[in-house]
């Protein structure tokens, strides 16, 4: 049995237009306990259901567009490397990352680790790179690449420099960086 239960207490926004998520109605899953702002606060009722899908959930908002899913964040961004201990010297003494020792290295049947980049992660997986390494553009903004924000880009364009790492900058006069891996993975530093 699936157990339901919205927050108690929903405070519309002034607004409720502004904020798609929040639905004003009469189901019977609501009952209006009072008023803020001039608008009504709503208290949801818990409600159970005999489903066994435990990713069959309802659609808390009825007015929501078909294919939305509740999209958050980016979690992790995968990155392909032959050397796992070439690529953490370079995410980790180079761009200073950090370890994400709670996640399951054992548990895969490959070699790799997971780097902090905020609240996301980037997953260094050592398995074979199907992708050619050579014929890449110089500059990384024209490849695939991850971008990561930064609060500084000339700080990093110093790390690269004394670390021998070639780079281009942003074709577009903003300021960011671009480089690649080890492995030929391109990324691009943006400053925020």
């Amino acid at each position: 049995m699936a157990i339901r239960c919205f927050s108690s207490f929903v405070a519309p926004p002034l607004n409720p237009v502004a904020n798609p998520r929040i639905a004003i109605t009469k189901s019977p899953n609501f009952a209006q306990i009072g008023k803020h702002h001039g608008i009504s606060l709503l208290k949801t009722k818990a409600k159970a259901s005999a489903e066994p899908d435990l990713l069959a959930r309802e659609d808390p908002d009825p007015v929501s567009s078909s294919n939305d899913y509740g999209v958050v964040s980016i979690h992790h961004v995968g990155i392909l490397c032959q050397n796992l201990e070439k690529s953490l010297e370079f995410y980790q003494n180079i761009l200073g990352l950090k370890i994400n020792e709670a996640r399951p290295n054992d548990k895969l049947p490959y070699r790799g680790a997971w780097l902090w980049i905020g609240d996301e992660m980037i997953h260094l997986m050592e398995l074979p790179n199907p992708d050619p390494l050579t014929g890449r553009p110089e500059h990384g903004g024209r490849d695939r690449h991850a971008c990561i924000a930064i609060k500084n880009v000339a700080k990093l364009k110093e790390i690269f420099d004394k670390a021998g790492i070639t780079y281009t900058l942003s074709r577009s006069g903003r300021p960011a960086i671009f480089t690649r891996d080890p492995d030929g993975n391109a990324l691009e530093f943006t400053q925020v």
